[in-house]
């Protein structure tokens, strides 16, 4: 006879979280660290009553805002190398809405995470209840339905037994490396109460291995072939890289053979800045090292990377006459991009296979590496050392504003400061180990191009998704995976306004993270794309109707919620705040008033496709449209 212990559905799926680990290269620990929550209706009494009777080992947060504590859990993901994750509960309806942004980010850069929206009743009897969406076309749907679009793995437990199948399935993919990402799981309310006589072995003790896929042999021979018939090859160092932890293997190929480094944003640091094969960051944000070198590549070496149009500059940025591709994805899709030969396979152990058998190959780059790297640093010195001027001051990217109109800026906003030369003073002033985290605006570009790190996964940018509000949540998360590192979160004026609710989490537990607020008075990014494309200036500053720029204070908002704060109006003033932060016990926030206009703009290479108006009245617009179809002559059509 099966033994069976009798639960509820929540508690069994308390219970059944508390018993899952991980397995990498002989390593075992928990897979579940805890989970955020945020009680309504349809939590409350369910799991929120089964982490009151025993969360076992889970941690347990209370969030403020559902997407904010969505993404701290999809940073700490992150951060841990997908290794460790967090489960998110949310009440019916709009806690559950809050949600799904949040998903897409997880989606959009393969980071495993366990979603636990509430949803409506079961029975259907109560119908509809507080915050329920009707459909004339069915009644099944529910808010819920929407997470289908944005999850790896999704599910409807609608009667009590149907959680096993349902958390063995979702624990599949979420441990899978070539399918991680996130899993919905609905809870309908009265089923979370609901028991079953659960079997005992279903709570036993389950390890998920992660197995390092190794290339066939027609694999590794092909790529053998590509490479030693080529003369000027380029590895693509992307997330996968940094997932896989790649470093070591890397440096070695790329040390041994003469290949030059180019980096995505998520395998930014995956080698650190002083290797000095290592070129940087390419595409629309790269440097003019990686870019330059990327258009005379006759074999471009993918590891790991989704080639998106930020890292390929819409597919314009490769010499498509000369260059072949060669892709290594532990992912058959990803492999597939650009018509590459695909190799299929872990990151690492690939490395490691491919090694011995490169022996005696060398790429033809004699000094042009040691050159093009020394020319970028020579530009960051100069970018880092840009000051603004009252008269005659040209700002460098593409559709600036009028002498006239900065000069408003710098004295509204009481700054002369540029972007530049702050983002550089930072990364001089910080811990060589400390954590930066980004996501969206203008800063992802200046981090692309200017952040050096020294230490290896010390950089945190999401950019798979480019969601605007992830940073301050994402660096809580970072902290959580990072505990006795300092953590800063890099947002700007309107990825602060629209989502800084765990800030007040950190505080309330005591979980430091520090924020660096770039405030420009408005959405600076899109000024740049709307202006630098032909169009007006309109609707993306902080401006009263009267016209008036405004003049926030956000160390006082941060101040409120009882963070220690300081508002920097000088370079002197930002390493003296710096330092004294790193004292502090409790989170902090610095304001940095910069002027508009004063960020890093595109080198060679940089193009990126958006859509345009065909037809205008605008004579600037035209132009811009032309230039477009000129561009896209350029572009790889798959």
């Amino acid at each position: 006879m099966v033994a069976t212990i009798r639960l509820t559905t929540a508690q069994a799926l308390i219970k059944f979280l508390n018993q899952q680990y991980l397995s990498v290269d002989g390593k075992e620990h928990p897979f579940v660290e805890g989970i955020f929550h945020i009680y309504g209706h349809g939590n409350v009494l369910g799991i929120g009553e089964a982490l009151e009777e025993d969360a076992g080992h889970l941690k347990t947060f209370m969030g403020k805002n559902e997407q904010g504590m969505a993404h701290a859990a999809i940073a700490f993901s992150k951060q841990s190398l997908r290794k460790k994750i967090y489960a998110l509960s949310s009440s019916a309806g709009p806690g559950s809405a809050n949600m799904i942004t949040a998903a897409g980010t997880a989606l959009a850069n393969q980071i495993p995470v366990l979603f636990l929206p509430a949803d409506t009743f079961a029975t259907r009897q109560p119908d509809p209840v507080l915050q329920q969406i009707e459909q004339e076309s069915s009644i099944a749907i529910s808010t819920n339905d929407a997470f289908k679009a944005v999850s790896r793995y999704w599910d409807r437990v609608q009667r009590p037994e149907q959680l096993m199948s349902a958390l063995i399935r979702a624990f599949e993919v979420m441990t899978n490396p070539a399918t991680m990402g996130p899993a919905t799981i609905c809870l309908p309310q009265d089923v979370e109460g609901e028991a079953y006589d659960y079997p005992v072995e279903f709570f036993q003790k389950r390890v998920h291995y992660i197995n390092r896929t190794v290339p066939t042999k027609r694999e590794m021979e092909g790529s053998v072939e590509r490479i030693k018939n080529s003369r000027q090859p380029v590895i693509v160092v992307g997330g996968g890289c940094k997932y896989s932890e790649a470093r070591e293997e890397l440096i070695h190929i790329s040390e041994r053979h003469d290949i030059p480094l180019v980096e995505t944003h998520a395998g930014k640091s995956t080698v650190e800045w002083q290797f000095k094969n290592n070129l940087g960051g390419l595409g629309i944000l790269g440097t003019s090292a990686a870019n330059k070198v990327v258009k005379e590549a006759d074999l471009i070496i993918g590891i790991g990377t989704r080639y998106t149009d930020f890292t390929t500059s819409s597919k314009t940025l490769f010499n498509l006459e000369k260059s072949q591709f060669l892709n290594i994805n532990i992912s058959r899709m990803q492999a597939y991009k650009l018509d590459a030969f695909q190799v299929v396979g872990d990151a690492k152990a690939t490395l490691k296979e491919l090694a011995p058998l490169l022996e005696g190959y060398k790429a033809n780059y004699g000094t042009q590496l040691e050159e093009l790297k020394r020319e970028w640093l020579d530009e960051r010195t100069r970018l880092a050392n840009v000051q603004f001027k009252r008269k005659d001051f040209v700002p460098e990217i593409d559709g600036h504003f009028s002498q006239e109109t900065l000069n408003e800026y710098a004295n509204v906003l009481q700054t002369e400061l540029t972007q530049t030369e702050v983002f550089v003073a930072l990364n001089e002033s910080l811990n060589e180990d400390a954590i930066v985290v980004s996501a969206a605006g203008s800063l992802p570009g200046d981090m692309q191009r200017l952040w050096n790190p020294v230490v290896p996964n010390t950089y945190h940018l999401e950019y798979g998704y480019s969601c605007m509000g992830y940073e301050i949540a994402g660096a809580l998360g970072a902290r959580l995976a990072e505990p006795d590192k300092e953590v800063y979160a890099f947002v700007g004026d309107g990825s602060f306004l629209m989502l800084h609710s765990e800030l007040v989490t950190a505080i309330q537990y005591n979980k430091k993270i520090n924020i660096i607020l770039f405030d420009n008075s408005g959405f600076g990014c899109i000024n740049n794309l709307q202006m630098g494309n032909g169009c007006a200036n309109q609707g993306t500053e902080f401006r009263t109707a009267a016209g008036t720029i405004l003049n926030i204070d956000y160390a006082k908002v941060a101040e409120g919620y009882g963070a220690k704060t300081y508002k920097i109006s000088n370079l002197d003033e930002l390493r003296l705040a710096i330092e004294d932060a790193k004292k502090q016990p409790n989170s902090t926030l610095i304001e940095i008033k910069v002027l508009p206009k004063t960020m890093s703009d595109g080198y060679e290479g940089s193009w990126w496709n958006v859509g345009l108006s065909e037809v205008s009245k605008q004579e600037s617009i035209n132009k811009a449209f032309q230039n477009k179809q000129e561009a896209m002559k350029q572009a790889k059509g798959y």
